[in-house]
């Protein structure tokens, strides 16, 4: 732990030097009021290599913390200068969250530059997370963590509804890798009171994916790249607006064989010394419609149909031969009015149904077969309205609905495992009541109070309280910090559903995972050309769920504290960069592996990035650091429950090179160095990988 605070400050002057950080373009606007000047700082996606920007309040020289009454500038628009400009609601829906701590955005520019093919890329460079399981020869299984917390302890939204379903067995879950990009205009992340708003369950954060939708006249855009380990992958889009109607349309294909040479002791290491059973191929269409009805209303209908089918690698002695089949759907409709006649009421009504269904088959041993399939179905309602009820008080708060349903089927042919095949059908409904208060008190002080009372089916009923703060020191340095209590319950598989695959048995009795979140930051400006966030954050989730003598069980108590750090320097128009640096130290307090880091979960994880634009051509450097996570559940005999993967160090190139006007030459070198290192859990990377392609728009 020592040693990673020496690297991070070691570490952060030097890449300040090494990569003159990333030009964020800021849009100043001051306006009169009977009130101090506020000031809006817009620091746009990275359209150079951005630090996964924020809408976290940062200041500047001239005046005091932007947002400090956010609801005065909502009705304010930019002025649009090309027909993929983001809309008016897109740019103002950050800003209708509470202000207490920050909200993370990246958007499609920078997507685009990194060169990202899944959900996962992208949040692995956004500050807070730690994802293992992204890239060649990823599985689905080792780890995705916000502040180390794990996938489902953190609420995944699409468009404000939630896509987590819950599951943990089967491999199911949500399956980062198997959800492109093609249809995302970007992605925000949230924490804090914001939890409030979403669920009750996020003691990590809350990821919303935020989809494209069309603008002026219609166009036909499209890539193709290939590269290496049999890569492929096109993508298409149309889109565009007309009268009071835009649309969009997308289809992406991805495949990849990963099959490449690993070293003794690899998971899944065949008899040749490959990586075997870890190809992937995933199909997804995403289509959106928007009618404008008239100036207050508006109604918008978003369809993401998924198709995944991968091989798993994660349990190999021996040879895991298990296939994964991933289908899912995602429907909503969502209609927004302005209630009354200015901008102070703002009311959305939604209705979403979302699908998962997945599918594990296989052979046990060298007789006998398996097969275990969870099918999930949820339709979901929301009412939320935004109200500023005074100059200086806004209230958002309205009503959440959800209704989940599970089939779970256990086939084995297996004569120890026949007794538990079974057809489990289940349901449970869930309710929630949520407000957040946002109170500015002071033109440099404001409050926001929120709370969330859930009615559950199966877990009864729980209210998950929550605390904001913050404070504009001086007109260079605001203080901030907030607290959130917060309940996963179990999931209907954990509960009901037989795990045939890796022998596990469910548990009826299981306790709810409860706990709290909590951080505590300050926002700088140390000149006109840099600024910097950081964050403490912390959370104590107790009765954590995990599997002892292969049944489901409340196993204790994890006490997570850690630091966010995320830096951009401005030097010369054309130049960006980005420095985000996190330390999380995921301590586990009870049970036999107590005082131990939790497994898979690296302490520090460092990203960095320097990039060049000019006339269309495009450089960008990326760094990567980890410093290894604990070997706690893939091991072989001689390994011990301290044993770490060793750290490493990566470094990717990306470019552009434009051909004509709507035709450019893409490339992505990936791992320069060169060196096979261990993601976790004896999972290795290939080494050097590449990825050449052409995108065009008509």
């Amino acid at each position: 732990m020592k040693k990673d605070f020496l690297l991070l400050t070691v570490a952060l002057p030097s890449l300040l030097i090494a990569f003159p950080s990333y030009a964020a373009e800021r849009e100043i606007e001051q306006r009169n009021t009977n009130k101090l000047t506020e000031v809006i700082l817009n620091i746009p996606s990275l359209s150079e290599v951005e630090l996964p920007a924020t809408n976290a309040e940062l200041l500047t020289q001239e005046s005091v913390p932007i947002e400090v009454n956010p609801e005065e500038t909502q009705g304010e628009t930019p002025d649009s200068t090309d027909d993929s400009d983001i809309t008016i609601e897109a740019i103002a829906e950050p800003d209708n969250l509470p202000q207490s701590t920050p909200t993370y955005v990246i958007d499609q520019e920078e997507i685009k530059k990194q060169g990202a093919a899944s959900l996962a890329d992208i949040l692995k460079r956004m500050p807070g997370f730690a994802i293992n399981d992204v890239g060649h020869g990823a599985d689905i299984h080792t780890g995705t963590y916000y502040r180390g917390a794990s996938i489902n302890q953190s609420v995944f939204l699409i468009n404000g509804r939630p896509i987590n379903n819950n599951v943990n067995t089967y491999h199911g879950g949500t399956d980062l890798n198997s959800i492109p990009v093609e249809a995302i205009e970007r992605v925000e992340l949230y924490s804090g009171t914001a939890s409030a708003l979403f669920g009750s369950s996020a003691f990590g954060g809350v990821v919303n994916i935020i989809t494209k939708e069309g603008y002026g006249k219609p166009k036909l855009s499209g890539s193709a790249e290939f590269g290496s380990l049999s890569l492929n992958n096109q993508q298409v889009t149309y889109a565009g607006s007309a009268d009071k109607v835009k649309y969009n349309f997308s289809f992406e294909r991805f495949f990849i064989d990963n099959r490449y040479p690993v070293p003794v002791g690899a998971a899944n290491r065949d008899e040749k010394g490959f990586l075997f059973n870890a190809d992937t191929a995933t199909s997804t269409y995403f289509g959106s419609i928007g009618v404008d009805l008239d100036q207050k209303n508006s109604l918008n209908l978003d369809v993401t149909a998924l198709s995944s089918r991968r091989g798993l690698i994660y349990f190999g002695f021996p040879l895991q031969r298990d296939r994964l089949d991933h289908d899912g759907l995602n429907i909503g409709l969502s209609w927004k009015t302005r209630l009354g006649n200015g901008e102070s009421s703002n009311l959305t009504t939604s209705i979403g149904y979302n699908r998962d269904y997945f599918s594990t088959y296989g052979p046990t041993g060298a007789s006998f077969y398996r097969r275990g399939s969870l099918d999930t179905q949820q339709l979901t309602a929301r009412v939320d309205h935004e109200w500023k009820i005074t100059s200086n008080n806004k209230l958002r708060w309205g009503l959440d609905l959800k209704n989940t349903d599970l089939i779970g089927d256990v086939l084995s042919t297996d004569p120890t495992r026949i007794a538990e095949n079974e057809k489990e059908d289940r349901s449970l409904f869930n309710t929630a009541l949520f407000a957040v208060n946002t109170w500015n008190i002071s033109d440099d002080f404001l409050i926001d109070l929120g709370l969330r009372q859930t009615f559950d089916s199966q877990f009864g009923n729980y209210l998950n309280p929550s605390f904001g703060l913050r404070y504009a020191v001086t007109p260079i340095i605001a203080v901030r910090g907030s607290w959130a209590g917060a309940q996963r319950n179990p999931g209907l598989d954990q509960l009901y559903v037989y795990d045939t695959v890796h022998g596990w048995r469910p548990n009826p009795d299981l306790n709810p995972e409860t706990g709290s979140t909590w951080s505590a930051g300050v926002d700088v400006n140390f000149s006109e050309n840099l600024i910097g966030q950081f964050t403490y954050f912390g959370s104590s989730i107790g009765d954590r769920l995990g599997v002892i003598g292969g049944k489901w069980e409340n196993i204790g108590l994890v006490d997570t504290n850690g630091l966010e750090a995320a830096l951009q320097l401005r030097i010369a128009s054309g130049w960006s960069t980005f420095l985000n640096y996190t330390y999380t130290d995921a301590q586990i307090k009870t049970g036999t592996e107590r005082g131990l880091q939790l497994g898979l979960i690296p302490y520090s994880v460092l990203q960095s990035g320097v990039g060049y634009e000019n006339a269309g051509w495009q450089a960008n450097l990326y760094v990567t650091y980890n410093s290894g996570a604990r070997r706690s559940i893939f091991a072989n005999s001689t390994d011990k429950a301290t044993d770490f993967a060793p750290s490493f160090v990566n470094l990717d190139l990306s470019g552009r090179v434009p051909l004509t006007s709507n035709l450019g030459l893409t490339v992505y070198l990936e791992n320069l160095l060169g060196e096979q290192y261990e993601r976790v859990n004896r999972i290795y990377s290939p080494g050097f990988t590449f990825r050449v392609g052409l995108n065009a728009n008509f």
